[in-house]
């Protein structure tokens, strides 16, 4: 057991070693990037074209395909599958001369970019990303531009894709104009768009959406919602809102518009069904609506069955199984008893005849 407990440990620390080896050689090597598809030549450090190399890449053969013209390695039609840690060893020495780090990627295309208010007035947010990606590092230049003035730009700690600008002042008439381009080691794109303050507010969806049925009615649902946290001042810059519900059975929605009520009451619903709500909002005066809410699901209120209890006395139960016993009207036997009436009808016949002799 300790033998084993020993040998597990010594591979766990050899491949700890080679790890740490492996990163200490990423450390010391050098970048190079080159597009996807394309020939690519890594030169051996500073040796004479004369000099005799081996290439190694990840420590192993190199086995994709190529050719070696003295001192440099020649990767034809290169795609992901090359990306590794190549090495090259001066034949005359065996010693390392040169470590490249070959990443294959693609130039960057224009990003998509997009602008929102969701915290109005305070200021608006700006949001891209790239299609398709370019597999190597990329990094962004935000610029924005107010009355032909820079203004400050502010990463979002949590998406690397956004950033945060505050409004210089409310109600202006000048565009804003951002622009976003993408850089990496291939090249660069870019992408400028414009836009006037109103027309991107858009709040968050409500939050909170709840729907319960009212007691007693069988067609009521009383539906309450919150105004979305990120809304900064909801009182000096109200928010109207727009309910939709529809029955499960049923593709339609029914919609209601409100002014500024968190709270409405469905008074149409069908009785005994399931409904699906939800509420969008936005600023009373600029900009568009909010994505819908999270839906709700709820059902009217429904009466109690009411359980009827029996009051009926049950009848007797007549016993329909002929009886082993004979039945009281049988017919009576002959016997003993039954000759006293005849002896006596004898005996006065017979009186009878003696008189009539005497006579």
């Amino acid at each position: 057991m300790a033998n084993l407990v020993t040998s597990l440990c010594c591979v766990v620390l050899a491949a700890v070693v080679v790890a740490y080896a492996q990163r200490r050689s990423q450390l010391g090597a050098r970048n190079q990037y080159e597009r996807m598809g394309s020939d690519v030549t890594m030169r051996c450090g500073s040796l004479d074209s004369e000099a005799a190399v081996t290439w190694k890449v990840n420590g192993t053969d190199v086995k994709a395909r190529h050719r070696e013209e003295g001192p440099r390695l020649v990767l034809t039609q290169v795609d992901l599958s090359h990306n590794g840690l190549y090495s090259c060893f001066q034949d005359t020495h065996d010693e390392r001369r040169d470590q490249i780090s070959l990443r294959i990627g693609t130039p960057p295309r224009e990003p998509s970019v997009t602008c929102r208010s969701n915290t109005y007035p305070k200021g608006f947010y700006c949001s891209w990303h790239l299609q398709p990606p370019t597999y190597i590092p990329t990094e962004f230049e935000v610029d924005v531009q107010h009355t032909q003035r820079s203004l400050e730009v502010a990463r979002d700690p949590v998406h690397k894709n956004r950033c945060h600008v505050r409004f210089p002042e409310v109600f202006s008439s000048f565009p804003y104009r951002v622009n976003v381009t993408a850089v990496n080691a291939l090249g660069r794109a870019s992408t400028a768009i414009s836009f006037e303050e109103s027309s991107i507010v858009k709040p968050d969806p409500p939050e909170r959406v709840v729907a319960t049925p009212v007691p007693s009615n069988v067609r009521r649902l009383e539906v309450t919602w919150n105004s979305p946290s990120t809304w900064p001042d909801v009182d000096s810059w109200p928010l109207k809102y727009f309910l939709r519900y529809r029955p499960l059975i049923r593709e339609q929605w029914q919609h209601v518009e409100l002014s500024d009520s968190t709270s409405h009451t469905i008074t149409d619903a069908y009785a005994g069904k399931e409904y699906i709500i939800q509420v969008a909002a936005k600023d009373t005066e600029i900009g568009t609506w909010s994505d819908w809410s999270v839906a709700v699901h709820a059902t009217p209120w429904m009466e109690e069955p009411t359980h009827i209890t029996p009051t009926m006395e049950a009848e007797p139960i007549i016993d329909t199984t002929p009886s082993q016993a004979a039945p009281s009207a049988a017919k009576p036997q002959l016997g003993a008893g039954a000759s006293k009436p005849l002896l006596l009808s004898s005996a006065l016949l017979l009186g009878s005849l003696l008189l009539l002799l005497l006579m």
